[in-house]
């Protein structure tokens, strides 16, 4: 583990192999160690960044300062430091939010677009959007993070073959600030593109479980207004397919890579 100072904190991040660089950008209440089953496999051919987000893992948890755009500003500098031009960002749930942001704030550091289970707005999922909202808002302010953490593991990870990845999950999830995850949680549910989306040019290739909390449609829609973008479905797969069907997530993003 490594940390780099950007803006007034310090990431905390990893980096593996030589080549063409994959950032790796982590969801909601995880770490880099979302990417566990990727790393090995992409950093025999790949330069392979992950790094903990603000308010995550070993990077620094701020009182007040969270957000899509900031988390972007970090991203940004981490690359700036590393001396890093180009990168293809892979983006899983809210690491796509920012992986969004940067190809539509700062694509010139894009080689391309990977978004994995996300979208371009999520301050406009309609019903979807509000229930989460609302509903995560209160589990947390009535039953607190551990709990929390056990229930999204399980809606994750239902199956009995699952117990490990889902206990994994649960274990690094429950260790959250709550402070950092309410207000990277709230942040992020107030964030969207807009007709900013109509703008990105980067080659891009959205991922999407046949089992995602958002239907498959959802993303088929978004990729229309992609100008540069191409829709695989992962099946029997829930939201965290990186974890759950690494084997066909690798295929997937590998065979994209190979056509750059």
């Amino acid at each position: 583990m490594s940390k780099i100072q950007v803006n007034t904190i310090e990431l905390d991040y990893e980096d593996y192999g030589k080549g063409n660089v994959l950032l790796l950008l982590h969801g909601l209440g995880s770490t880099k160690k979302d990417w566990d089953a990727q790393v090995p496999f992409f950093s025999k051919t790949h330069r392979v960044i992950t790094l903990d987000l603000r308010g995550h893992g070993d990077s620094t948890i701020p009182l007040n300062d969270y957000g899509v755009e900031l988390m972007t500003e970090d991203v940004k500098q981490l690359l700036d430091q590393l001396n890093i031009k180009k990168a293809t960002l892979v983006g899983f749930s809210m690491g796509g939010a920012i992986a969004f942001e940067m190809a539509s704030k700062h694509p010139e550091y894009l080689e391309n677009l990977v978004i994995v289970n996300s979208g371009p707005d999520f301050n406009d999922m309609g019903k979807i959007g509000e229930d989460l909202l609302r509903n995560r808002t209160e589990f947390l302010e009535t039953k607190g993070i551990e709990t929390l953490a056990k229930e999204i593991s399980f809606n994750m990870f239902p199956e009995a073959h699952q117990i490990d990845m889902r206990n994994k999950f649960e274990e690094r999830c429950k260790k959250n600030d709550y402070n950092a995850y309410f207000k990277s949680f709230v942040t992020l549910m107030d964030w969207g593109l807009g007709d900013r989306i109509k703008d990105i040019k980067t080659r891009t290739l959205v991922v999407a479980s046949d089992m995602d909390y958002t239907p498959v449609s959802f993303k088929e829609n978004y990729v229309k207004k992609l100008s540069n973008a191409t829709l695989v479905v992962i099946k029997n797969s829930r939201h965290g397919v990186v974890i759950d069907q690494p084997e066909a997530f690798n295929i997937e993003l590998e065979k994209f890579l190979k056509h750059e």
